[in-house]
């Protein structure tokens, strides 16, 4: 008999995370660990002129009605944090994911050690 036992502890408060941080660049030029500057991801603007809103927009011309099915069973309370991160030196940016959290804040944080870390 096998027995699995999971600790899944969820912290699904307040994520409190340093505006600049120590992360490996990969750029070309780089391939080292430098300081990036750190901002939280933002959707864009949809555009009307991409594909899918425009086959979006064709298929619901006319009579018939709603001819999607609109999404109406959301579970999530928490969205997942992605963070852009640009490098200092070659201004190269690269994105990271964090957990998920029901709040999140970019500031600096300090630490008792005199150094600034994200606190999980």
């Amino acid at each position: 008999v096998i027995i699995f036992s999971f600790s899944l502890v969820l912290s699904w408060t307040m994520v409190n995370y340093p505006k600049t941080r120590n992360h490996f660049c990969r750029a070309k030029g780089c391939k080292r660990h430098r300081l990036h500057k750190v901002v939280q991801y933002k959707v864009g603007k949809p555009r009307l002129s991409a594909q899918g809103k425009r086959r979006y927009d064709a298929k619901q011309k006319g009579f018939g009605g709603q001819t999607k099915p609109v999404f109406h069973k959301k579970a999530k309370t928490t969205k997942k944090i992605v963070l852009k991160l640009q490098c200092t030196k070659c201004k190269k940016i690269s994105q990271t994911v964090l957990k998920r959290c029901k709040h999140f804040e970019l500031a600096e944080r300090k630490a008792k050690g005199g150094r600034s870390e994200p606190t999980w």
